[in-house]
């Protein structure tokens, strides 16, 4: 039953992750371009390049997002526990 809620927090976690991710990339795309960003990179209409350089962005700055949220989340199922975090990321990975 543990095991359970440990994944479920961890992807509720990694949910908010993603859309404070995705926040965070429209709003650094519009500080560096100065436009909005593409709301559907697959558009032909959109430059490769621009949709490259998007596409680069938001997965690096999810895939961080959901890296600190799995480990903030670790730590607290730990401590909650009174584990290590180790221990408890050994019992969410198996």
């Amino acid at each position: 039953m543990a095991n359970l809620v440990a994944k479920a927090v961890t992807a509720g976690a990694a949910v908010v992750a993603a859309i404070v991710a995705r926040k965070t990339t429209d709003g650094t795309w519009k500080f560096v371009t100065g436009s909005d960003s593409p709301q559907n990179p697959d558009d032909p209409e959109i430059d490769l390049k621009e949709a490259i350089a998007f596409a680069v962005l938001s997965g690096a700055l999810v895939g961080l997002a959901r890296m600190l949220a799995n480990r903030q989340t670790t730590r607290m199922m730990a401590k909650g526990a009174g584990k290590t975090p180790e221990q408890t990321a050994d019992r969410a990975n198996s």
